[in-house]
C-alpha cells in the first residue's frame, strides 16, 4: 500500500490519446515528507508517517513541533499514517506524487462539502407529497415516523431532516490521467469529496493493487 496527502485545487479536462475529452481532479500532490518510521518490533505494527503543507512552526504546538524537528523535516500542517507501506524510507526522505504513474487505480480520501440543515428530500431523495388534490402544507415532508400502538416508537436510524454533508467519504478505482512531477501534481479522472482547497488523502487502490494488477499481466 502506498500513498500521498494532497489537496483538492479544482477541476478540469484534458484530452487522451485518443482526442477525447477527460475530466480529470486537480490534487496537489507532494511534496510529503517522512515524518517517523513505525514497525513490529518498537510499535506493534508497520506504518509511514507523512507530514503534508507548508506552515509556521509558532503555529504547531510544543510536542508536534519536536516531533517534526526529530525528522529534519519543515514545519507541517497535515499529518497521516500509512500502514504497511511498500516503499522502503527513511526518516526524512520526500515521497513525491511520482510513486504513481499513468494508468495507476487509486482511491481518494476527503470530507464531502458541508450543506448545513436539510429536509428529507434534498438529504435522503424523499419524492416528496402530492402539489395538488387538497394537499396542504405536505408538499416537502416525509410522512409519518412512527407505529400504531406496537412497539409506538420511532425505528432507530430512521430518515429525517437533519445536517448535511461534511462527512469523510472515500471514492474508489479512479483512474491517474497525469504525472506532472516538476509541479508535484496529479490529475485524476472523475471526482474527489470535498471542497476545492481541502485537503485528501490518495492511495493505493484496495480493490485493484498494483501488486495483483502486475501478476495478472
Amino acid at each position: 500500500m502506498i500513498g500521498l496527502i494532497g489537496k483538492k485545487l479544482g477541476h478540469s479536462r484534458v484530452y487522451d490519446a485518443n482526442g477525447r475529452i477527460v475530466p480529470v481532479t486537480i490534487v496537489l500532490a507532494g511534496p510529503n515528507h517522512v515524518l517517523q518510521l513505525k514497525t513490529v518490533e518498537s510499535d506493534g505494527y508497520k506504518a509511514v508517517q507523512l507530514g503534508f503543507g507548508e506552515q509556521k512552526e509558532s503555529r504547531l504546538t510544543k510536542p508536534v513541533a519536536g516531533h517534526v524537528r526529530k525528522s529534519g523535516s519543515p514545519p507541517v500542517r497535515h499529518i497521516r499514517e500509512f500502514r504497511d507501506f511498500t516503499l522502503e524510507l527513511k526518516l526524512g526522505d520526500t515521497v513525491k506524487p511520482s510513486i504513481f504513474a499513468v494508468g495507476d487505480i487509486v482511491d481518494a480520501i476527503g470530507v464531502t462539502k458541508g450543506r448545513g440543515f436539510e429536509g428529507v428530500m434534498k438529504r435522503h431523495g424523499f419524492c416528496g407529497g402530492d402539489m395538488t388534490h387538497g394537499a396542504k402544507g405536505w408538499h416537502r415532508r416525509g410522512g409519518a415516523i412512527g407505529q400504531r400502538l406496537f412497539p409506538g416508537t420511532v425505528r432507530k436510524g430512521l430518515k429525517m431532516p437533519g445536517h448535511m454533508g461534511q462527512v469523510r467519504r472515500t471514492v474508489q478505482n479512479l483512474e491517474i490521467v497525469q504525472v506532472r512531477e516538476a509541479e508535484n501534481v496529479l490529475l485524476i479522472r472523475g471526482s474527489i469529496p470535498g471542497a476545492e482547497g481541502d485537503y485528501v488523502i490518495i492511495r493505493e487502490s484496495k480493490k485493484n493493487p498494483k501488486v495483483s494488477a502486475s501478476v495478472k499481466k
